[in-house]
């Protein structure tokens, strides 16, 4: 006898098919998972685009309104006359503080963006062996728009020197990242105007480019404490520069609220003394050991300026209000130079990779360009 037999009631078919129907499900809940995050993305991406229309809508009305704002506050309601010492110097504050602030979170938001592309890493790569001169050329070029300070020299020295790149190149980078960066051309931009800016830009470049060819050619490798070449540096942390267009937005704003929360106490320092300086001291008066007929003036400058500490943030407006005073361009701009470029904990910090030897070429190749750039300034403009 033959005797039908339902497959359904097979002990095995059943474990069969509750096992088809949970992958079933667990498939069916992945593609839900998936199509939700395939939903919010598109919503957190139009909510970061919205917002950064408002912020710039809102930047934009607040930029406009400076100048009427400044005079409100100075004139209406605090009854100060536009012709005194502490009117004057009061407008002065109340104009340029905001209005640099407002430059610099537009400004730094974009070379953010552009600083996504660069980890240390990344800028090693790039570097890594180019000759000298060319890349002295493209070391300049990248420590414009990277993120790295004073504080970052020995670890960034160190791997360059680890990657093989030759010791003036790397020079030209720890160069050119502190004296040319976003935050001195921003300022000097809504100081002084855009050409100020791009002469600055210029021959802080041509500085850096040819002051770590010199020392390249010196061949001063052996004034490098030896311990660097034995040290062999984890790229394990380096940030990764495989973002998203929304990631790098988000890394331009991270890099907004990061400069700016350090940079303002400086900023609001520096325009203080700044609008001192813009009223109550007499005009002309220092054209008389700042300004072009005194050609000790550069060097003198350059001299002082090397001890002091500063950031761009703190010394433009000084600068500015020195110039309106009688200082001569070429003179205010060396001494702003060496203040940014030769800052003395930068030099102490190299200490720890460099001997005495190599600090005081460096110190004295940089200084000597910056010397000349001030006298090119005050016998052609």
């Amino acid at each position: 006898m033959v005797y039908a037999v339902n497959m359904r009631q097979h002990p095995e078919y059943k474990m069969t098919e509750q096992v088809q129907l949970s992958n079933v499900k667990a498939c069916s809940c992945e593609a839900e998972t998936t199509a939700s995050k395939q939903e919010g993305k598109p919503a957190g991406r139009s909510r970061l685009y919205i917002l950064l229309g408002v912020g710039l809508a809102l930047w934009a009305l607040l930029y406009w309104a400076l100048q009427p704002t400044a005079d409100f506050l100075t004139y209406d309601l605090l009854k100060l006359q536009a012709s005194s010492h502490l009117g004057t110097s009061v407008n002065f504050f109340l104009y340029d503080a905001p209005k640099v602030i407002l430059l610099l979170v537009l400004i730094i938001f974009a070379v953010g963006i552009i600083r996504s592309f660069f980890s240390a890493e990344r800028t090693r790569q790039i570097l890594a062996g180019k000759r000298e001169f060319a890349g002295n050329i493209l070391a300049g070029g990248l420590g414009i728009v990277t993120p790295f300070c004073s504080c970052s020299a020995v670890p960034l020295f160190i791997g360059f020197v680890e990657t093989g790149i030759p010791l003036g190149v790397t020079l030209s980078f720890l160069i050119a990242s502190p004296m040319v960066n976003e935050v001195a051309l921003v300022m000097l931009y809504g100081m002084f105007g855009w050409q100020v800016a791009l002469i600055y830009l210029v021959t802080g470049l041509a500085i850096a480019i040819v002051a770590g060819w010199v020392i390249g050619r010196l061949k001063m490798e052996r004034y490098i404490e030896s311990w660097v070449f034995d040290i062999k540096m984890s790229d394990a942390n380096a940030p990764s520069t495989n973002m998203s267009f929304e990631e790098r937005l988000r890394y331009g704003l991270n890099a907004v609220r990061e400069i700016v929360s350090k940079v303002w106490p400086y900023v609001l320092a520096g325009i203080a003394v700044g609008a001192f300086i813009h009223g109550y001291v007499p005009e002309g008066l220092l054209a008389s050991f700042m300004g072009k007929g005194a050609w000790w003036s550069v060097p003198a400058a350059v001299l002082i300026g090397i001890p002091m500490y500063s950031n761009a943030a703190g010394i433009i407006p000084v600068v500015q209000a020195l110039m309106e005073k009688g200082a001569a361009l070429g003179t205010a701009l060396a001494f702003m130079m060496a203040v940014v470029g030769l800052s003395l904990p930068e030099t102490i910090i190299l200490r720890k990779v460099l001997k005495w030897q190599l600090i005081g070429v460096f110190v004295s190749v940089v200084a000597a360009g910056i010397i000349l750039i001030g006298y090119l300034f005050n016998t052609f403009m």
